[in-house]
C-alpha cells in the first residue's frame, strides 16, 4: 500500500468521478484507476463500486476513509517535523484566543493536539473579540477561537466547535444555593461582580433594563480570574459561561427566563494557504469532541 494510491482513493471519495480525481492528482486517469484496484487488492475488498463512469463508495471503503485520511495526516506532520528539524527551524502555529474563553476545556484539545503531532510548536495570543480579527486579518494570527456573535462576514470563515448556557455563580453558602436555576429576577438587588470582558455584557444589561432587575456592580474586572475569585470572596455573584469557570467552591446555577449561550468557533482567513502544521491543526480542531 503506497501513499499515491491512498491519495487516489482520496481524491476519488471526494469527487466520487475518477476523471476528476485524476486531475485532482495530476495523473492520468488509467494511472489513478490501476494504483486504485492495487490498493484494494491489498486491502482485500472493494473502496468503490463501479456503475459504468460512475463510482459510489462500498460499505468498507466508507468505513476505511478516516484510517487512510489519518495515515495522511500523520505522514504531512512527520515531513513538516523532518522539514523543520533539517532547517533547525520550528515555525509556531499562531493561535489567538478570546480572553473569556475556558483555558481547561481547550487545553484538553491542545494536549491531545500535542500527542498526536508532536514536535509542533503552539504560539497563543490572549485577547479581545476585535483585536483578534485585526490581527487575522493582518496576518499576525494563523487561526483564532472566539464567540463569532452576529456573524463576521466574508472576511472570515467560522467553523463552529461548541454551544454552552451562561450560568449563574454565588460563593458557598449564598441565600439562592438551594435553588436548581435562576431566574433573571431572582437577582435583581443582589450584589453583583461585572465581568467587563463578556462579549455579551451589553445584551445581558439590556435585559436586566427590559426586565427592571436593578444589579449593583460592587467589583468590576475585566479578568475572569479575578472576577471568579471575588465571587468566592463572598462580593457577589457572576454571570458566566458555564466552560469557563475554573475555581472549584463555587455554587453554580443555570441562568433561565431567560436562556442565554454563546457558540465559540474556529475562525480562519478564506483563501489564505496553510501551512501542513495549521492545516493539521484546523482539521483536529474539526474531528475532536468538543463538549456540548
Amino acid at each position: 500500500m503506497e501513499m499515491s494510491q491512498i491519495r487516489y482513493v482520496l481524491a476519488a471519495a471526494q469527487t466520487l468521478n475518477f476523471t476528476r480525481a485524476a486531475l485532482q492528482c495530476n495523473i492520468s486517469q488509467p494511472a489513478l484507476t490501476k494504483g486504485i484496484k492495487t490498493l484494494e487488492l491489498a486491502l482485500g475488498a472493494p473502496v468503490f463500486h463501479r456503475e459504468g463512469k460512475r463510482i459510489l463508495l462500498s460499505d468498507f471503503g466508507r468505513s476505511m476513509l478516516p484510517h487512510l485520511q489519518h495515515i495522511v495526516d500523520e505522514t504531512e506532520a512527520t515531513q513538516l517535523l523532518a522539514q523543520n528539524m533539517r532547517l533547525l527551524h520550528k515555525a509556531p502555529i499562531r493561535l489567538g484566543v478570546m480572553s473569556t474563553v475556558g483555558h481547561v476545556r481547550l487545553a484538553r484539545f491542545l494536549g491531545q493536539f500535542e500527542n498526536s503531532y508532536a514536535g509542533i510548536e503552539l504560539s497563543v495570543t490572549e485577547a479581545p473579540v476585535a483585536e483578534l480579527k485585526a490581527q487575522l486579518q493582518d496576518g499576525a494570527l494563523d487561526v483564532a477561537v472566539l464567540n463569532p456573535l452576529d456573524g463576521l462576514g466574508e472576511t472570515f470563515h467560522a467553523h463552529p466547535l461548541y454551544t454552552e448556557r451562561y450560568i449563574v455563580i454565588f460563593p458557598p453558602e449564598h441565600r439562592l444555593g438551594h435553588l436548581n436555576a435562576v431566574k433573571l429576577t431572582d437577582l435583581s438587588g443582589e450584589p453583583y461582580v461585572d465581568r467587563l470582558a463578556c462579549e455579551l455584557r451589553e445584551s445581558v444589561m439590556a435585559v436586566c433594563a427590559e426586565k427592571q432587575v436593578a444589579l449593583y456592580a460592587r467589583f468590576r474586572s475585566d479578568r475572569e480570574d479575578w472576577v471568579q475569585a471575588m465571587v468566592l470572596a463572598r462580593i457577589g455573584f457572576a454571570f458566566m459561561p458555564e466552560y469557563s469557570v475554573s475555581l472549584p467552591g463555587l455554587l453554580q446555577r443555570p441562568l433561565v427566563d431567560p436562556v442565554v449561550q454563546r457558540s465559540i468557533a474556529l475562525i480562519t482567513v478564506p483563501g489564505r494557504p496553510h501551512s501542513p502544521a495549521v492545516a493539521a491543526f484546523v482539521r483536529a480542531a474539526k474531528s475532536f469532541a468538543w463538549p456540548g
